[in-house]
C-alpha cells in the first residue's frame, strides 16, 4: 500500500516537529494518516520499523537532491557549489537530515540502530529500511563517489580521477563542516569555490557536455 505508507511516514514527520519521538503514539500516526491501526503494522511492524523508514527517506531525498545539483547543466565546479549549498540546506531545514549528517540525534529524534536488523515483514519497502542505514561516513564516500562518476566521466587518467576524488571529498566534507558550524559571509559557496578553483575539471567538463 504505498499510497498509504506515504502518509503514515508524512504524519510521523508531522508529528515529529511538534514531540518528541519519544511521545509520539502509533495509534495517533495511523488517525493522522486515515488508516488503521493495523495497517501501521502491517506496514512498519514496529515503532522502531517505522522510525528506520522514516530515516531511510529522508536520506534517500537527501541523496536525490544531491544528484539533481550534480547533474545539473553547468559548470562542474558550479555542480559541486550547487550540491554542497543542497547539503546545508536541507539539514538547515530538515532536523533528521542535519542528525543523519552530523551523528548528533539528540533526545526529540528517533535513534535507530545503523546496522541492519531482522526483518520479516512481507513490504518490500519495509526490508528495505531494515538494511543498513547510512552513516555519515557512508554519506561522505555517497556523495564523493557520484560526483566523481558525473564530474569524471569516462576515460579520465586514473590520476586525475584520484585527484578530482579527493577534491570532491573535501569539498563534501567542507559541507558537513559548515553544517555543525555555519559560515560568515559568503558562506560555503566561498569556501568550495576556492576548493575547487586549484581541481583540473576541463576534461571532464567536455566530456559531460559532450553526452
Amino acid at each position: 500500500m504505498p499510497a498509504a505508507r506515504e502518509s503514515l511516514l508524512d504524519a510521523a514527520f508531522t508529528a515529529l516537529a511538534r514531540r518528541p519521538w519519544a511521545a509520539v503514539r502509533m495509534v495517533d500516526v495511523a488517525a493522522a494518516a486515515g488508516v488503521s491501526r493495523q495497517t501501521l503494522y502491517n506496514e512498519f511492524g514496529s515503532k522502531e520499523g517505522l522510525a528506520r523508514a522514516l530515516v531511510r527517506r529522508e536520506a534517500d531525498a537527501y541523496l536525490a537532491g544531491v544528484e539533481r545539483a550534480l547533474t545539473a547543466q553547468c559548470d562542474p565546479r558550479d555542480r559541486l557549489t550547487a550540491a554542497a549549498e543542497w547539503t546545508i540546506s536541507a539539514a538547515r531545514g530538515n532536523a533528521l537530515v542535519r542528525a543523519m549528517l552530523t551523528g548528533c540525534w539528540g533526545e526529540w529524534l528517533p535513534s535507530p540502530m545503523l546496522s541492519a536488523v531482522p526483518s520479516s515483514c512481507a513490504v518490500p519497502a519495509q526490508r528495505r529500511a531494515d538494511r543498513p542505514l547510512p552513516s555519515p561516513g557512508d554519506f561522505v564516500a555517497l556523495v564523493r563517489d557520484r560526483a566523481v562518476a558525473v564530474l569524471a566521466g569516462p576515460g579520465v587518467p586514473q590520476a586525475d580521477a584520484a585527484e578530482l576524488a579527493r577534491s570532491c571529498e573535501l569539498v563534501v566534507r567542507l559541507a558537513l563542516s559548515c553544517v555543525a558550524a555555519p559560515p560568515g559571509e559568503g558562506g560555503v559557496v566561498d569556501l568550495v569555490r576556492a576548493q575547487c578553483a586549484s581541481i583540473h575539471l576541463s576534461a571532464p567538463s567536455r566530456t559531460a557536455a559532450g553526452r
